[in-house]
């Protein structure tokens, strides 16, 4: 059955990230590129996967074509050229039809993706810890619309690989990618359990807010050890329950509004998870409470957000009861 014109917006992006993700695994041992063949194939099969798909591939499809004469991968990665009134409100049109966006800010041709999240921030903050970036092949699991990739690129790595199953974060980053085209960023639409042991080729892999949405997490954690050469580091930001109140907080519904929070650990289950799990020299680096600055609502995510999952009472509280989120930011490597 052939793609129509909606799919085939997404199937050729995929085509370009195909060619450019090859070519990068063309060096690697048999074992890494028999992976990423299947990967890609997983990956194209999950087109038709969303009931939202039409409407988003119709918004990426509708991107006017425009010339990019400065890109920049920094704080507000940016696209930047001439652009008229016209074919900015088509621009405008198309990237608000992909709302929500979580994950930013962007700014293109002059319209600044104003995110739920001020990601920028969140990078900051993790960004002292790691061994640089620069040559190094670099994984995000779990990358969202892959605000990071961009910056991981600013810090020089050679590959930046982004997977997330959602697609209306692939649609994202489609449209971003458009424009700030680079050949070292890639996204596929892929979950992390497509990570297995034939990998093990990856310099530093990033896992930033998934770890409490797996149901199992030591499995998250083995995860990511296949994707991790040896002598590589793991860069795991999570949230955590750090009063002392509990070694795991398991929320009876809801943690922040949020249904699929299965577990909050305290840093040292984390630790003792990471060390289980066969990492070594795992450490707290930063831990920060996420605040109604870094996280709001917004005209490109108008729904609600941490505003308004916090007690009214008491802001160091959730509406549950439960202590409000704090997240913690961990460096570990692979021997």
């Amino acid at each position: 059955m052939g793609l129509n014109h909606e799919e085939a917006a997404l199937s050729a992006f995929l085509d370009r990230s195909t060619h450019a993700l090859t070519t990068a695994f063309a060096e690697l041992p048999a074992s890494a590129q028999a992976w990423l063949v299947d990967a890609l194939r997983h990956a194209r099969s999950t087109l038709a996967g969303d009931g939202r798909m039409a409407e988003w591939q119709a918004a990426l499809a509708a991107l006017p074509v425009l010339a990019v004469e400065a890109r920049d991968y920094g704080a507000c990665p940016r696209a930047a050229g001439p652009c008229d009134d016209a074919r900015r409100a088509a621009l405008y049109a198309a990237l608000m039809a992909l709302a929500p966006w979580r994950k930013g800010p962007f700014e293109v041709f002059g319209i600044r993706i104003d995110s739920e999240w001020r990601s920028d921030w969140k990078w900051a903050r993790v960004l002292p810890h790691l061994a640089s970036l620069e040559g190094r092949r670099v994984l995000d699991v779990g990358c969202g619309n892959g605000y990071y990739l961009w910056r991981m690129a600013e810090a020089g790595a050679a590959l930046a690989l982004g997977i997330d199953p959602a697609l209306a974060a692939c649609t994202q980053f489609a449209a971003v990618a458009r424009y700030l085209a680079c050949e070292r960023v890639h996204m596929l639409p892929l979950a992390s359990a497509a990570l297995d042991e034939r990998l093990r080729c990856f310099d530093t892999v990033f896992s930033m807010g998934v770890l409490y949405h797996r149901r199992d997490h030591l499995v998250h954690l083995r995860e990511l050890h296949c994707a991790l050469r040896a002598g590589g580091e793991l860069l795991l930001e999570t949230l955590v329950i750090a009063d002392g109140s509990t070694e795991l907080l398991v929320p009876a519904a809801r943690y922040a509004a949020m249904r699929n929070v299965w577990a909050v650990p305290a840093p040292a289950t984390v630790e003792q998870w990471l060390a289980e799990t066969g990492f070594r020299r795992a450490r707290m680096v930063d831990l920060t409470p996420t605040t109604v600055a870094e996280q709001r609502s917004t005209p490109w995510m108008p729904y609600h957000s941490l505003q308004d999952f916090l007690a009214v009472e008491d802001s160091t509280r959730t509406i549950e009861g439960y202590p409000a989120p704090q997240r913690a930011v961990f460096v570990a490597s692979v021997d």
